[in-house]
C-alpha cells in the first residue's frame, strides 16, 4: 500500500486558486485540509465541493495558523506537507515525500520552490533553490514567526533538504494582489529589520558566504536593508549577478518588482525609526517638564 501524507493549505479569499490547487493535490493524497481565515468569496464552499475538509480560524500570523492546523484539524496521516493555494505538487516531489517517509530519518525537510512567472520558470532571478520547511512528521517540529513568514522551530531529529521542488505561481491572482500582499509583507519585514538592527555588517557578510542556501538567503535579505540604495542593489544582484537577464522578459519584470519591494521596506524602516525618535523625544521632553516643575505650587501673585 502506498504511504500517504496529509496536505494543509492556508487560505483567505482564494476562489481563483483553490479549485486547481485541490484538483492537483487530490491526485496524490486522500487527506487535504483547508484552514481558512474567514474568506468572503466562496473559498470554503468551493473547497468542500472539490473534496477538502475545511476549518476556519482567525489569522494572527502564518506560524500560528500552521501550528493551529497541526494541533486542531485532526490530520489523518503522520506526515504533513504545507502548501498555499497558488502552489502545486509534482509527481517527482510526491515520490520524494514517500521515499523520505519510508526512510524516516529526520523530523522535517526543507523543500525548494520553482517560481513560475508569466509561464516561465525563473531559474536565475528567483535565486533557485530557496528552501522552506514544508514537509515534516507531525509532532516533531513546529513553526515560529519571523518577519512576514514562518520558519522552522526546534526539531527532534533535525531537518534535511529535498532535491525535488514544488511549483509556485506568485502572480496567479494578478499584479494588484501581489502589490497588496507585499505591502503587508514589507511592514513585517521592516519591523524585523529594526528589531535586529544590532546585528553587525561583518556578521551578515560572514553568513552571506555560507554554504547553506537558507542561511545565505536570509542573511542577504537582512543585509540588503543595511546598504545604501537597497532597491538598486537588489535589482543589480538579481538581474546581473544571479543571471535574471537569462530569464528574459519575465526575469526583468520580476527583478524590478523585487527592487520595488526592497524600497518599500527601506521607506517603512525609516518611518518606524522616525516614529521611535519622535516618541523618545516626547518622552524626554515630558521628563524634563516634570523635573523642572516645583514640588509645591508657587504662591499666588500679589
Amino acid at each position: 500500500m502506498t504511504q500517504q501524507f496529509s496536505v494543509l493549505i492556508l487560505t483567505l479569499n482564494e476562489r481563483k486558486n483553490i479549485r486547481p490547487c485541490l484538483r492537483n493535490v487530490l491526485r496524490f493524497t486522500d487527506d487535504v485540509v483547508v484552514l481558512d481565515s474567514g474568506s468572503i468569496d466562496g473559498t470554503q464552499e468551493m473547497a468542500q465541493d472539490v473534496g477538502a475538509r475545511v476549518f476556519e480560524n482567525p489569522f494572527v500570523n502564518f506560524a500560528t495558523q500552521r501550528n493551529y492546523g497541526l494541533r486542531v484539524c485532526d490530520l489523518k496521516h503522520p506526515w504533513a506537507f504545507h502548501l498555499d493555494a497558488d502552489e502545486r505538487l509534482t509527481p517527482a516531489v510526491v515520490d520524494e515525500c514517500r521515499r523520505r517517509m519510508a526512510e524516516d530519518r529526520h523530523s522535517g525537510y526543507f523543500v525548494p520552490a520553482k517560481q513560475v512567472v508569466f509561464g516561465r520558470w525563473l531559474r536565475h532571478a528567483s535565486c533557485y533553490p530557496v528552501y522552506q520547511m514544508r514537509f515534516h512528521k507531525i509532532g516533531e517540529v513546529e513553526f515560529i514567526q519571523v518577519g512576514h513568514g514562518q520558519r522552522e522551530g526546534k526539531s527532534q531529529r533535525g531537518i534535511a533538504h529535498f532535491d525535488e521542488p514544488y511549483v509556485h505561481y506568485p502572480f496567479s491572482k494578478g499584479l494588484s494582489d501581489w502589490f497588496a500582499r507585499h505591502n503587508r509583507y514589507s511592514t513585517d519585514e521592516a519591523l524585523e529589520v529594526v528589531e535586529k538592527s544590532d546585528e553587525s555588517i561583518a556578521e551578515l557578510l560572514r553568513k552571506v558566504t555560507s554554504t547553506d542556501d537558507l542561511v545565505r538567503w536570509r542573511s542577504l535579505k537582512r543585509l540588503s536593508s543595511r546598504v545604501p540604495f537597497p532597491a538598486a542593489v537588489s535589482f543589480l544582484y538579481l538581474y546581473l549577478i544571479r543571471g535574471g537577464v537569462l530569464d528574459r522578459k519575465a526575469g526583468l519584470t520580476y527583478c524590478w518588482l523585487q527592487a520595488m519591494y526592497q524600497e518599500m521596506i527601506r521607506l517603512k524602516v525609516a518611518e518606524i525609526r522616525q516614529e521611535q525618535r519622535a516618541s523618545a523625544n516626547n518622552g524626554c521632553s515630558g521628563k524634563s517638564a516634570t523635573a523642572s516643575r516645583p514640588s509645591k505650587s508657587p504662591s499666588p501673585s500679589p
